[in-house]
């Protein structure tokens, strides 16, 4: 796992640096700069919008009672998107520009829904829950009584 997450960030490093030499030698430095600068602001915004539409479709399904396990993979990925999107370079820019596409983003998140086990977990605390009873209809007696406030003197 380590060897092939670390052949994955050195090539696409690699890669990277090739492309910005590559578009840094047809356009100059101050262009490629720029650019690279503009996709990061105008991919932070973009991720930012559909991230808020995304917590409002979240908090719809878990108000309908809905296990909301697409919208939760969706918002993982839209933070991948942010993080390519604000990395330096063209590759990881279009790679976060795909991922902003909210067809493209369902789909692999069906995907990682079909392929992903759910297994409850269950977990005893050492905690009960008698000091948390709820009245009960059967629980009618209402106890009434009155109270004073007394100001505690201060000793000077």
């Amino acid at each position: 796992m380590f060897a092939r997450l670390f052949l994955i960030f050195t090539g696409v490093s690699l890669l990277e640096i090739f492309v910005l030499v590559k578009v840094g030698g047809f356009l100059g430095a101050w262009p490629t700069i720029s650019l690279v600068i503009l996709t990061a602001l105008i991919g932070s915004a973009l991720v930012r919008s559909q991230g808020l539409q995304l917590v409002q479709k979240l908090q719809q399904r878990m108000a309908a009672g809905e296990m909301p396990g697409q919208q939760l993979i969706e918002g993982m990925m839209l933070i991948i998107t942010g993080v390519l999107l604000v990395t330096p370079g063209f590759v990881t820019d279009i790679c976060g520009l795909l991922l902003l596409q909210p067809s493209l983003r369902a789909g692999i998140a069906k995907v990682i829904l079909a392929n992903v086990k759910f297994a409850p977990q269950a977990s005893m605390g050492g905690f009960s829950s008698q000091g948390f009873t709820q009245r009960t209809a059967q629980d009618d007696s209402i106890i009434e009584g009155e109270f004073e406030h007394k100001e505690d003197k201060k000793l000077d």
